[in-house]
């Protein structure tokens, strides 16, 4: 069954729609042309929604600009202060990533959905596992999945009592078992669309790592709406990850996939360098293409077949195989050679022919 339907400025989260890729400025937000700088260079990566930290009244007097002059819907993160949820949402943000429990009374809380009500902005609660509320910890003696989604039920009945419905949910951990464990119990408890992640993953090389194997696992079961890899790094690597995540489970088809084999001592040429090279060469293209990077002339004539363009390498030479077509001898610089092949087979297929 689908999750609900949530419109973030142009951009549908649940409902059966594609998953989306999120991302966060780590910009300071009160430099306008910084964070607008990078919102720019997501979007160009692929990013679909892009969140600023809303901290003071400094950001709140930018975010009408960057809002004004950002390529794609922006959200706005604020915690415990609902006069910067409301004056964000007045100067027309798409999303509020806020949790209505840190905001006080239940009047301040009517009065925001009131406002996200009258700008048909949805909020996002966003449940960490170093955040749960002290009773919770108590009662499960420690940071626990069940835990989660009752922190989770308890800001969403917060809403749902001054009538607002319009919900996103995140329950993110560091742990990836604990992360992947409490969005399976809030997706059989409610109907809200689920934004995933793994929270504060770390290094790209590491946190790549898990956020693969937790949102990967979530999306290949059916649960998941919209995905932020968290990674401590240059944030566009983030989208990078998260179009790689979603590629591999079959929930984009999209962009370059590089099939490039493990190496071996039959190999003869730089291969680790030849498929960097072609990955970075190729990365900005958004039509789906297999590309081949193989090691040697024994299994990479036919592995290369199965993609749509690929090099074989070999002892001075390497032989270029195109789909459909016989395979052609060259020397040079492979890599090189490769990126411009199959830049000429992207301006084909975009033109028809």
């Amino acid at each position: 069954m689908f999750k609900k339907k949530v419109l973030v400025g142009n951009i549908p989260i649940g409902g059966g729609e594609r998953v989306s890729i999120q991302s966060m400025t780590n910009t300071d937000t009160r430099n306008v042309g910084a964070t607008l700088s990078q919102i720019r260079a997501l979007v160009t990566a692929g990013c679909d929604i892009v969140r600023v930290s809303v901290f003071d009244k400094e950001c709140l007097n930018v975010i009408k600009t960057i809002v004004d002059n950002s390529n794609c819907p922006i959200v706005a993160d604020i915690h415990f202060d609902y006069r910067l949820a409301i004056g964000a949402v007045e100067r027309g943000v798409a999303k509020l990533r806020i949790n209505p429990g840190n905001i006080g009374s239940d009047d301040k809380v009517r009065i925001l959905s009131d406002c996200c009500k009258q700008h048909n902005v949805p909020i996002r609660i966003g449940v960490n596992s170093g955040s749960l509320e002290k009773d919770i910890l108590a009662k499960y003696g420690g940071v626990t999945a069940e835990g989660m989604v009752e922190s989770a039920m308890r800001h969403v009945r917060i809403l749902e009592d001054t009538n607002f419905d319009n919900i996103v949910l995140s329950l993110k951990a560091s742990n990836v078992p604990l992360t992947v464990n409490a969005y399976r119990l809030i997706s059989k408890t409610c109907n809200y669309p689920l934004h995933l992640g793994i929270t504060e993953a770390g290094l790209p090389e590491e946190g790549g790592i898990k956020s693969a194997v937790g949102i990967g696992t979530l999306l290949m079961e059916g649960i998941g709406d919209t995905i932020r890899v968290s990674l401590s790094t240059n944030p566009v690597a983030e989208v990078y990850m998260a179009k790689n995540i979603l590629k591999a489970t079959g929930h984009l088809e999209e962009g370059i996939d590089i099939i490039s084999c493990p190496t071996c001592g039959r190999t003869r040429i730089n291969l680790e360098e030849t498929a960097r090279r072609v990955r970075d060469g190729l990365k900005d293209i958004k039509i789906p293409l297999k590309v081949a990077v193989m090691g040697c002339v024994v299994n990479g004539p036919g592995e290369a077949k199965e993609a749509d363009i690929g090099i074989a390498g070999g002892d001075g030479s390497a032989l270029l195989i195109k789909k459909g077509e016989k395979p052609v001898k060259m020397t040079g610089d492979y890599a090189a050679i490769l990126i411009e092949e199959v830049k000429k087979l992207v301006a084909k297929k975009q033109s028809g022919e």
